[in-house]
């Protein structure tokens, strides 16, 4: 169940989706309730996007690189 590395809004639509086939999520929906489950999955998948989002160079710095 390896989620998919984007910070798209298809990307983490995905994400949820694929989250919500595992057994963890059937887990969490049985012990805690259906809606509680569906806030964490939606949590993880922000996160993975967070995550995914990367550093950006600035231009100042790319100019260094090159020369």
């Amino acid at each position: 169940m390896p989620l998919i590395k984007g910070k798209s809004k298809k990307t983490i639509s995905e994400n949820i989706s694929e989250l919500h086939k595992g057994k963890t999520f059937a887990k969490t929906a049985k012990k805690f309730g259906k809606k509680k489950a569906d806030k964490q999955a939606i949590a993880i998948a922000l996160e993975q996007a967070r995550k995914s989002k990367g550093k950006r160079i600035s231009r100042l710095q790319e100019r260094a690189q090159t020369e």
